[in-house]
């Protein structure tokens, strides 16, 4: 998880010399998710967007490799950094293992990143590929789905190289982007992040 004295530290941007932000292809909208939709509005991502002081490369790790629609994925044995490590693997819910096509995935955004010289990722949590707080522990489809902490295969190569994620249910995060984006943007303090949460704490045994 990315560290909110970095995010206050950004740079004041301006329409001129906007913030480069990299963003989840479907966070923005675009209907690559493994059925062919953007899984849906994100207003935390979409608020972003709206900014004139932001320019957003966009990118879908599983649709470059993969296509869309495409069969659901999840790592299981580890996390992205784990697959990454060759200790994990990436799998359909059919079995298929796409964990070669994943890691050529993350490089290929981790390329584009260096290129645009991204100075921050609001990345989809849970995803295999781009979650950063949360991600399932197995196939999410099984009877008794798991969670656990860590991050995706693409997610983990961007932080491995030194980039700041963050994930659309960072709220205390974003607020502090939003503020930015936009130096009117009053922030709310009572915003929690996603390892803030009730849930993330109760589910995972931590103490508030």
């Amino acid at each position: 998880m990315t560290d909110r004295a970095y995010l206050k530290n950004l740079r004041i941007p301006s329409a001129q010399d906007p913030l480069r932000i990299m963003m989840s292809s479907c966070l923005a909208g675009i209907t690559c998710g493994w059925d062919g939709t953007a899984n849906g509005e994100y207003p935390t991502a979409l608020k972003i967007l709206s900014h004139p002081t932001a320019k957003i490369v966009k990118f879908c790790p599983e649709e470059y490799s993969f296509g869309s629609p495409r069969e659901m994925c999840d790592i299981h044995g580890g996390t992205g950094f784990d697959v990454l490590d060759g200790k994990a693997r990436l799998l359909t819910e059919s079995g298929k293992d796409w964990t070669e096509g994943i890691i050529k995935a993350a490089e290929k955004m981790l390329e584009i990143a260096r290129r645009e010289d991204v100075e921050l990722a609001v990345l989809m949590d849970i995803s295999a590929a781009c979650g950063s707080q949360v991600i399932y522990d197995g196939n999410r489809f099984a009877e008794n789905k798991i969670y656990q902490i860590g991050a995706g295969v693409a997610a983990a190569l961007l932080m491995r190289n030194g980039f700041n994620v963050i994930s659309q249910r960072d709220h205390a995060s974003l607020e502090i982007l939003y503020s930015k984006l936009d130096p009117a943007h009053q922030i709310d303090s009572t915003m929690l992040d996603h390892h803030e949460i009730p849930w993330y704490m109760e589910y995972f045994g931590l103490k508030q």
